[in-house]
């Protein structure tokens, strides 16, 4: 089997995907942007070639690398990246050599849109918030006056939380207008709630292999405007209301093949016309790891190699990984640079010694919601969880 892996190198940890293909027998060939010599040492092992062009935004450069490959080691049966940036390229390169497996063009316009994932949830049995495409001032004033100020706003077709935010009256909703970015919007009416993902791997018949759950701050936007600190965590127990609605829309979205990043609010209060407090809504969906350490955290708090199971699935179409181990909270909590700190960094490891399993500076192009600087642990209690998230983030 050949499989082409488009930038192996970012995240840093996706040399982990190449590794787990290559220990199953795959020839594993990279594409990427960053010269050879600076690849990890892991993930050169991994890799039968490495195919080098100056840009991967540049789709003719990516094609030619394509063409060498397949022309030097026969058809290639994969091409992945995993990542949400390239969903659209991995597509067009899967049509442009005729690979069956993964996404086409289709379902990536399913899932990129965030107006177009609505009836998908809707098909799923979800609820979903009352929204609408962005024209001019008088028709987001016309929105805001039908379901009630806040409302939020973000690119239909963005990625994380880029260029979103909260409109709490019309002074805001004018500002936004004058200043907005020149590409699609979408308004939704605001829900109060907490973010939960529903998180895995699915195989060709859009079966769930593997699941597990994250915990969410309610505003990534809020945190990447504000500069504000990022904790996350990977639960220990998935509620089966999230494993349920998780299931069904995996199914409506027809999700095969990959890894998925399901998002969904809990409602803090009640919502007419939408849901009950405590009951799930739609977010929005993400064909690909969730991201940053994530991936890292499924392992910790499962007990398993997430990377080896997708791998197994990449093969032989499900999993040989036991599933059934014991089950912690995999905490992140992420420091920023410039802060008045009450614990030294000295004092954090001091203090949870063994239970810390990454402490790490953030690349600057995940820093903007991440941190400068992170901790993640391993603990068995929620109680353990909260003061870890204390401890690491308490200010003068």
């Amino acid at each position: 089997m050949n499989f082409v892996f488009i930038s192996p190198q970012f995240p840093q940890s996706y040399w982990n995907f190449c590794d787990r293909l290559k220990a199953r027998g795959v020839n594993v060939l990279g594409i990427g942007d960053t010269p050879y010599d600076e690849l990890s040492k892991e993930l050169r092992h991994s890799l039968t070639e490495y195919y080098k062009v100056n840009s991967l935004e540049n789709y003719d450069e990516v094609y030619r690398a394509m063409a060498f490959l397949t022309f030097k080691h026969g058809r290639i049966d994969w091409v992945e990246s995993n990542n949400e940036y390239w969903l659209s390229q991995d597509a067009r390169l899967r049509t442009d050599f005729n690979i069956a497996t993964g996404m086409n063009l289709e379902d990536v316009a399913h899932v990129r849109r965030k107006s177009a994932m609505k009836s998908f949830y809707e098909a799923a049995g979800v609820p979903v918030a009352r929204y609408h495409i962005i024209t001019d001032l008088e028709a987001g004033k016309a929105f805001a006056k039908e379901v009630g100020y806040p409302v939020f706003v973000k690119p239909d077709g963005g990625m994380g939380a880029s260029g979103s935010y909260k409109l709490s009256n019309d002074e805001d909703m004018e500002r936004f207008y004058a200043a907005k970015e020149d590409v699609p919007y979408l308004m939704e009416e605001f829900l109060s709630g907490d973010i939960w993902s529903y998180d895995g791997v699915s195989d060709s018949e859009a079966n769930v292999i593997f699941e597990t759950c994250t915990s969410w701050p309610p505003s990534i936007a809020d945190i990447v405007n504000n500069k504000d600190h990022l904790a996350y965590y990977t639960a220990s127990e998935l509620p089966e209301d999230l494993r349920e609605a998780g299931r069904a829309t995996v199914k409506s979205f027809n999700v095969r093949s990959r890894f998925f990043h399901l998002e969904f609010f809990r409602l803090r209060e009640d919502k007419p016309g939408v849901a009950k407090k405590g009951q799930l809504v739609a977010l929005e969906v993400n064909m690909r790891p969730a991201g940053g350490w994530t991936p890292d955290m499924f392992n910790y708090a499962n007990s398993v190699d997430v990377y080896s199971i997708w791998a197994d699935m990449v093969v032989h179409d499900k999993t040989f990984v036991d599933l059934n181990k014991e089950k912690f909270f995999a905490v992140y909590a992420g420091r920023r640079n410039g802060k008045p700190y009450v614990h030294t960094p000295v004092e954090v490891r001091a203090k949870f010694g063994d239970k810390i399993r990454m402490d790490l500076d953030i690349p600057p192009a995940i820093s903007g919601a991440m941190g400068d600087h992170q901790w993640t642990a391993v603990l068995k209690t929620a109680e353990e969880k909260d003061e870890f998230i204390r401890f690491v983030q308490e200010t003068m």
